[in-house]
């Protein structure tokens, strides 16, 4: 019988290794998965490349990761808050590497990934130096129809911590309006899912045109309390 419901984040978050590429959801503090985070700097990983569309809020959640400096690089889009003092203080002081990629390349490129897309055209960044590698050196470009694109790959990772509203058993989620996000794309681009929901229904209760991510791309769901969160001035219905 498949049951993807696990009994603790402990044991959700088992084997995840040194080195490992995680992507979070959320967006600002939209759908981000603290209880996950949480899990996560409690299993002691280190030298982590971390995807999230920002650089952490406060000091909780994505920041509270950062500020235990397991965390190498992170790949974002939003960097710089009001309230990113955690990322600000590492990166000035060279103790975090960023790569910055333009919000609607870092969704593509993660879509890329679950859908097996080895690489796309973009024109997005064209004559920027987010046309560039980290490594100074230019990335592929080319004219087509007239207008220049430029080339960029998946972004894979070993590890996404996604939250989402409902699920089964089967790992069949459904989100709540902005708390979507990432986490879909994200389910899918990596090797392991762990997802927290508000809710645990039986299956058939989820209506299948509400079903956003497959069970197939979540190995494991774990319940959580439903309560508001404040971070970056303002409060969330999560």
């Amino acid at each position: 019988m498949i049951n993807k419901i696990a009994e603790s984040i402990p044991k959700a978050l088992e084997g995840v290794k040194d080195g490992s590429t995680v992507l979070i959801g959320g967006f600002g503090t939209a759908g981000i998965p603290v209880e996950l985070i949480e899990g996560l700097i409690e299993q002691g990983a280190r030298d982590l490349t971390v995807v999230n569309n920002n650089a952490g809020n406060g000091d909780t959640g994505l920041a509270a990761l950062l500020h235990t400096g397991r965390v190498k690089k992170i790949i974002c889009s939003f960097p710089r808050q009001a309230d990113s003092h955690v990322f600000d203080a590492l990166y000035r002081s060279g103790k975090i590497e960023l790569e910055l990629v333009p919000q609607g390349n870092l969704a593509e490129r993660l879509r890329a990934a679950g859908a097996g897309v080895g690489a796309f055209f973009t024109p997005t960044g064209y004559g920027t130096e987010m046309a560039r590698n980290s490594d100074g050196r230019p990335k592929e470009t080319r004219l087509i129809n007239g207008k220049h694109y430029v080339l960029e790959y998946p972004i894979h990772g070993d590890i996404a911590l996604i939250k989402a509203h409902a699920g089964d058993r089967w790992g069949n989620l459904i989100y709540r309006k902005a708390a979507r996000n990432f986490g879909p794309v994200m389910a899918m681009a990596a090797k392991k899912t762990v997802a927290t929901v508000h809710r645990v229904v039986e299956l058939g209760q989820l209506d299948p045109e509400a079903i956003v991510t497959p069970g197939i791309f979540v190995n494991h769901i774990v319940l959580i309390d439903h309560k508001a969160t404040v971070g970056g001035g303002f409060k969330t219905a999560v």
